[in-house]
């Protein structure tokens, strides 16, 4: 996933120094039907692929606050 060409990797307008955030590359949505999410710290490491639903319902239930601990 790190290879494709025309991947555009961005942070959450959230992250901050702590070490603990995601890489989301959502420009792939219209070429492939998934959006890619890595691990910020490792980013020569892997990636997920996540359908076009799986990401929409995911979305949801972080701004309902569903994931919340």
């Amino acid at each position: 996933m790190n290879d494709l060409p025309g991947v555009i990797w961005r942070s959450s307008s959230r992250s901050n120094d702590q070490g603990l955030c995601v890489e989301v590359a959502d420009n792939l949505v219209d070429v492939l039907g998934v959006v890619a999410v890595r691990d910020s710290k490792d980013r020569s490491g892997p990636a997920l692929a996540v359908g076009r639903p799986g990401w929409a319902a995911f979305v949801r239930a972080v701004r309902a606050g569903e994931l919340d601990s």
